[in-house]
Order: C-alpha cells, then sequence, then structure tokens
C-alpha cells in the first residue's frame, strides 16, 4: 500500500491511525485495530465470521492485452490497446525476476495461506522506521486480489471502491486472497501476478515492462533489471523513468532496496548485489506505440478500429464490441496491401503537398471480394500544432465515410453517370442508341423519387459543361465518352430516377456522412457527397462482372486463445453479368475515345472522370478485372466556398481542377505502379447480339457532316483526330 505524502512525514499519526493510513493489511488490519474497528460497526466476532465463511475467489475477467495488425503479408504495422500487456506463463519469466518481486512485495509468500502475519508485523515496523512503504503489508495475493477488482471494475466509482483505504475493503480483500490460495498453486498466483501487475511507463505485466524498460523478454532479465522491475511494482508513477530524472533516480532507489532485501534473503549473493547496486539503470525505453497515429498506414489503421466498434459481425451491440477491443489480446489479419498502398501514397504525395489546402484521397478495393487494399491521403494523419489551421495533418480520414472517422465528404459528380449507364443497358439500350439533345435541359417533368413523389425542378436549368457541344445527337457511347450532362439527365428521366437510385444502392453508394441519399433529377450528375472507399467499391462490383462486396479490412481473426476465425467477404449480385460486361465495354472507351484519352494503365482498364459545377470537386474512378480505386480532390476548408479554380496544388498552378487533370494522373500512377507484378487480365466481351447497334437519330448525319469536314479541310483521319484532340483541349478534360 502506498501513503500519502504527508503521511509519510508524520509516522507516529500513522500509528494512531492504522486503518485510515492502510498500512496493515488483511488479519492484522483488523486484529490489531479491533478497538478501532468497533467504532466502524465491525467486531472482533464478525471478523472471525468473515475469515471463515469464505467466499469463491473472485471472477476473472481476461486481461486486456496489445491487439495488433497485420498486412496481407503477415507483418505488423499497427497495434492498439487500453493496457500494453502480453501474457506469459511464469516459465517464460527469469527466475531472478520471480525472486526479486517475491523477496520485495512477500517474503514469506511460500510459506502463509494467504495473509502474512509476521510478514505484515514487520513491514509495520519498517516503513514505520523509515517513514515511508519500504516493504509490503500486504501478501501476494492479497495485491492480486485487489488489482483483479480493480480490472473487472466497469466504473469509475467501481475502481475508487476497489482501491478504498478502508477495513471492510481489507477484509473482502482477505477473504477473497484465502479463497484463491485454495483454488490455485503459488506458481500459478505469481504467474498471474506478474501478468497483472503494473509497472510504469504504461507497461502492464512483466514481459511489457521488459520490452518497455530495456528492450528484451522477460525471460532473459538480469540481477539489476528484475530487481529493477520489482522496485517499479509499488509506487509505478513516482518511479516512471519516462517522466524525467528525478522518477529515474528514486527508481534507482528503489531498485536497490530491493537488492539489499535479496541479499537479506539470501536470493542473491552479496558481492553480486554489491556489483548490481554499482550500475546505472541502463534503461533504454522501446517505443511501444498504441492507436493509429503512430501506424506506417494510420489510416487504413482507423478504418479496422472504426470496424470493430460498429460492425455486427465483431460483437452484437456496441458495448460488446467495446468490451471485446478493451480486452484486446486479438492479432488482426487485415487486407492491406503495403504495395499498393506505398503506390497509392506516392502517387498523391507528389502532386499534392500536405499544406495544400486541398486534399486528395484514394481507396483500392478488390473486385470480387472487397478487400480493402489501400487507403491515402494527401495530409498525415494527427493534430496540427498551436493555431495552424492549414497543417499538414488532419484528424479526419479522408479516404472513408463518418462512420469510420471521416469527413462528410466531396460531391462525386460525373462518376455517377455510371449508374445511369448500367441501369439503361439493363432496360435494353443498346450502344448507338440515343436522341437528340438541346443546348439546356429544364427538369420539369418526369423525375419521381423512390417513395412515389414527384421531385421535378422547373426552375432549373442544366447546360452541357465546355467541350460538350451546345446540342446535337448523342448515344450511349457518345454521350458516356464526353460526359454530356444533358443526354444523361435525358436518359436518367426516360430510364426513371428511381430506378438508377436503387442500381446505386445495389452498389453500395450511400452518403459519406450517413444521411439518406438526394434523389433529385440531377442525381446522375453526382450531386451527393461521396467517400472514395464507397464509389471504389461500386466501380469494383463492374470490374467483378456485376458482383458486389461490402469493402472489407479484416481477412481472419486469431483469438485470445489461439483460435482463428476467418471473416467472409459480403458479396451480392447487383447488376447482371452481362450488363456489367457491357459497362465494362463502354467505359474503356473514356481512355481512348474520352476525357481520359492519352491515359492509360497499358492493361484493360474502365473508369469515369467526374468534375462537379464549379468546380467544386473532382473526381477519377476507375478499374481493371483485378483492381478498382476511385480518387478525390476537393478544399478541406469546404468546397463551395473554396472551389478548385486558380489554385496551386504541389508544383503546379490549375486553371481548374477536373477529374482528367489531377485525380486521373493519381489514378494512373498509382494503379502502375499497384499492378506492376500482376499478370493483365482482360474483361469479357459484352454480348453484341444483346448491346450492340441501336439508333440515334441525326446521328449518321452528324458523323456525315464531321468526314466531309474533314475531307474538305484535307486532313483526312490523322486531321480529325487532331481536331477531336483539339476539341479536348478545348473542354478541359471536363466530365
Amino acid at each position: 500500500m502506498t501513503l500519502r505524502r504527508e503521511e509519510r512525514r508524520k509516522p507516529s499519526a500513522c500509528l494512531r491511525g492504522l486503518v485510515t493510513c492502510g498500512v496493515l493489511g488483511g488479519l492484522l488490519a483488523a486484529m490489531a485495530a479491533l478497538p478501532l474497528v468497533g467504532t466502524v460497526g465491525l467486531t472482533a466476532n464478525k471478523v472471525t465470521t468473515a475469515l471463515i465463511d469464505l467466499p469463491p475467489s473472485p471472477r476473472e475477467d481476461p486481461l486486456s492485452q496489445r491487439t495488433v495488425l497485420l498486412d496481407r503479408r503477415g507483418k505488423q504495422f499497427a497495434q492498439f490497446y487500453k493496457q500494453n500487456r502480453t501474457l506469459v506463463k511464469l516459465d517464460q519469466v527469469a527466475p531472478v525476476m520471480r525472486d526479486a518481486i517475491v523477496a520485495i512485495e512477500d517474503a514469506r509468500f511460500y510459506e502463509h495461506a494467504g495473509l502474512d502475519i509476521k510478514g505484515t508485523l514487520r513491514a509495520l515496523v519498517t516503513n514505520t522506521q523509515a517513514g515511508e512503504v519500504r516493504q509490503g503489508g500486504s501478501s501476494l495475493t492479497q495485491q492480486l486480489v485487489k488489482n483483479i477488482l480493480v480490472e473487472n471494475s466497469e466504473s469509475d466509482n467501481e475502481r475508487d471502491q476497489a482501491r478504498a483505504p478502508s477495513i471492510q475493503r481489507k477484509i473482502t480483500e482477505l477473504r477473497y486472497a484465502l479463497a484463491m490460495e485454495k483454488k490455485y498453486s503459488k506458481a500459478e498466483i505469481l504467474e498471474r501476478y506478474l501478468n497483472i501487475a503494473y509497472f510504469g511507463a504504461g507497461a502492464f505485466g512483466v514481459e511489457a515492462a521488459a520490452q518497455r524498460f530495456f528492450s528484451i523478454p522477460a525471460s532473459k532479465l538480469s540481477l539489476s533489471q528484475a530487481a529493477t522491475l520489482a522496485g517499479a511494482v509499488r509506487a509505478p508513477y513516482s518511479t516512471d523513468p519516462s517522466l524525467g530524472k528525478q522518477r529515474r533516480e528514486r527508481l534507482r532507489e528503489r531498485r536497490d532496496i530491493v537488492l539489499d532485501r535479496m541479499a537479506q534473503l539470501s536470493y542473491a549473493p552479496q558481492p553480486k548485489v554489491a556489483a548490481a547496486k554499482r550500475r546505472p539503470l541502463n534503461i533504454h525505453l522501446k517505443p511501444e506505440p498504441g492507436g493509429c497515429a503512430e501506424s506506417a498506414y494510420p489510416y487504413f489503421c482507423l478504418y479496422v478500429h472504426r470496424e470493430l466498434l460498429t460492425n455486427p459481425a465483431f460483437g452484437p451491440s456496441r458495448p460488446e464490441r467495446e468490451r471485446r477491443l478493451a480486452r484486446g489480446g486479438l492479432v488482426l489479419h487485415t487486407t492491406l496491401d503495403p504495395q499498393d498502398q506505398r503506390a497509392a501514397q506516392r502517387a498523391i504525395s507528389s502532386r499534392v503537398g500536405r499544406r495544400d489546402t486541398q486534399v486528395a484521397a484514394e481507396a483500392m478495393v478488390e473486385p470480387g471480394t472487397g478487400r480493402i487494399r489501400a487507403l491515402a491521403a494527401s495530409k498525415k494523419y494527427g493534430r496540427d500544432s498551436g493555431k495552424d489551421n492549414n497543417g499538414p495533418s488532419t484528424t479526419f480520414n479522408l479516404p472513408v465515410d463518418v462512420a469510420h472517422g471521416g469527413g462528410q465528404g466531396f460531391q462525386a459528380g460525373s462518376t455517377f453517370k455510371v449508374f445511369t449507364l448500367a441501369t439503361a443497358l439493363s432496360k435494353g439500350w443498346r450502344f448507338d442508341d440515343g436522341f437528340m439533345t438541346p443546348g439546356m435541359f429544364v427538369p420539369r417533368q418526369g423525375f419521381t423519387n423512390c417513395n412515389g413523389r414527384k421531385v421535378n425542378a422547373p426552375t432549373a436549368k442544366i447546360f452541357n459543361a465546355s467541350g460538350e457541344g451546345s446540342g446535337g445527337p448523342q448515344s450511349i457511347y457518345t454521350g458516356t465518352w464526353k460526359s454530356v450532362n444533358i443526354f444523361y439527365m435525358m436518359l436518367e428521366q426516360r430510364v426513371g430516377l428511381c430506378s438508377v437510385v436503387k442500381t446505386a444502392k445495389a452498389l453500395g453508394i450511400a452518403r459519406a456522412d450517413g444521411t439518406p441519399l438526394r434523389e433529385v433529377p440531377t442525381f446522375t450528375l453526382g450531386v451527393n457527397e461521396m467517400d472514395p472507399l464507397t464509389v471504389a467499391a461500386a466501380f469494383a462490383a463492374f470490374g467483378a462482372r456485376g458482383r458486389y462486396c461490402r469493402p472489407m479490412a479484416i481477412m481472419d481473426i486469431i483469438e485470445r486463445d489461439g483460435t482463428r476465425v476467418a471473416v467472409r467477404p459480403g458479396c451480392k449480385r447487383a447488376i447482371e453479368r452481362d450488363v456489367a460486361d457491357a459497362v465494362n465495354h463502354v467505359l474503356s472507351g473514356v481512355f481512348t475515345k474520352g476525357t481520359m484519352t492519352g491515359q492509360d494503365i497499358g492493361r484493360d482498364a474502365a473508369g469515369k472522370t467526374g468534375t462537379n459545377n464549379g468546380y467544386t470537386s473532382a473526381w477519377f474512378a476507375g478499374y481493371t478485372p483485378d483492381l478498382a480505386a476511385a480518387v478525390s480532390v476537393g478544399d478541406i476548408r469546404g468546397s463551395y466556398k473554396h472551389p478548385l479554380t486558380g489554385v496551386q496544388i504541389g508544383d503546379e498552378y490549375y486553371g481548374a481542377v477536373q477529374g482528367a487533370s489531377l485525380p486521373g494522373p493519381i489514378w494512373v500512377s498509382s494503379m502502375t505502379r499497384a499492378l506492376r507484378d500482376v499478370s493483365p487480365a482482360s474483361f469479357h466481351h459484352p454480348d453484341m447480339g444483346r448491346f450492340g447497334g441501336g439508333f440515334t437519330p441525326g446521328m449518321k448525319e452528324a458523323l456525315e457532316a464531321e468526314r466531309r469536314e474533314d475531307e474538305e479541310e484535307g486532313r483526312g483521319d490523322d486531321g480529325r483526330a487532331h481536331r477531336v484532340a483539339g476539341r479536348r483541349k478545348h473542354m478541359g478534360q471536363r466530365g
């Protein structure tokens, strides 16, 4: 027991108030203080009865341990814990450590049955003469009981009661100690004590303490090191070596007290003790980072942590999941691929600076499983110092949704056109089907949400982005490749807004902030705020031929007892295979004939750019059969107040950031690196009998006019390609 500072200076006062000082332990406290016991309503008879009618030993909940995160190759990249502890067997603890703790805390441990009357009397005399606690008054078993009761406490009030300096608590503690002595052998009790005790510097248990203080396992502790740890147990906060020189000096004093006691009890020969006392502590504090901020991959670590707390697969209720995480002791094999993670981070960091207010984020997902391969962002995870509102760090998990620690997200822009495309193809539209489009469109009729309510916007005016033209014939092919806003608004009207929304939801689309999707006419233009992970998982479903899989970060869990529990992917059929193949075919043209012409990754790929009205944000989402990724760019201070126009990002100046001008190159660079060791895979050819052909009024005439224009200018095919490139330059790769 630890005396308060003022009590250490007043040994006479301590003698007059044995109970309140808390020096005497167990039965001695009850016996020696019987006159005082009576004043609190207890009698010697009651004390005797309490010590004869013993309860069962205290409930022993599993001790809190570290939870370790491994990447898909089995390498640790993070850990988090409520208590930094690694359980060990007694034979994994150096014998000198066992001797040291017994010598200083309970020299008669192997002789008594839970209460050492002689030892308690000796401790009383020694501590009173010294004016401080130099030897323990409670047996090791009693201390173990106290630690168990504190560990089992679920509230601050319960913990205070478990530590209260009262005679009632001491008697309860003693009763449990006697019961434990009946239940366990001395070796089992010592093992439990060494694993539960707190040694300071954030180290719980002897193994964590040996690693933290000396960077060695408990099995390798020397005489001096063992005495140091044994000395720390009594007052772990005042001897914490991580808190400065004064605390280390106090720890050295405690070490020497332990060494002297070991010599006195013949646990160590005097010459060795003398030599050990001459040595410095030689503390080599080993960093034991806990939490995600110090992880090499903090955003992925944060996602895992939130997933354990929010996903019912890891416990039926939030309190149960919190208890499981607090207990720890788990080994989590995650889906993180370090090569993909590095590829994403390098691609972002080479183009967007940490101090830029514009932020880029990317998520990579494996088609067909939903396994998250990478989560990266342009800012470092953590808090900025002082009043720095534009620092290099953020506490938002930028690649993911609010439920997993992310922000509000950015409007996804034209990436949402893919859901209208898939809906149209599923309803029988063919690649060359289309219609005449005007130069302006007003959604005054024909839009009904999934609640059956008309959501027309008769005052809204929709224009094409620059480069999309003022109107004319557009087909599924051309409307997608050019990302024509009016064409897609009209297509959504024809296939049904609710049908498009249902397609998006089937592909896992949900707003980043967790609120219901905005089912409005401009749904297809991406007015909903999204996070990269949700978008990447949706696009991954096309790469998996229509099989959507919920994003997953944990492949299997090794429980505390060594049991391995596999986490199964949560997949479902979202759209038909043939429809997915057709979508892949159309979106592949974005790289060869559309907004991403000239940018490719040297293998089959499909994707969609996204640039929002007013350049409030920019996206690119794309995929291969092996990997999908989505990249977002926006201003962290607020996308509406701070559009992406006239901005310096990284080393480049942008008149306006568009889907193909910054997110696109990040995607290309990251995917190229991530897939460099993966053999190219091809998309399935679409069923041309079902999707080929079609008719767009005026398209034939428009193409013929374009051909004649080329001939008149004498440019032929090369000239036409040059003119298309010129148009792309004019449209600024908008889409």
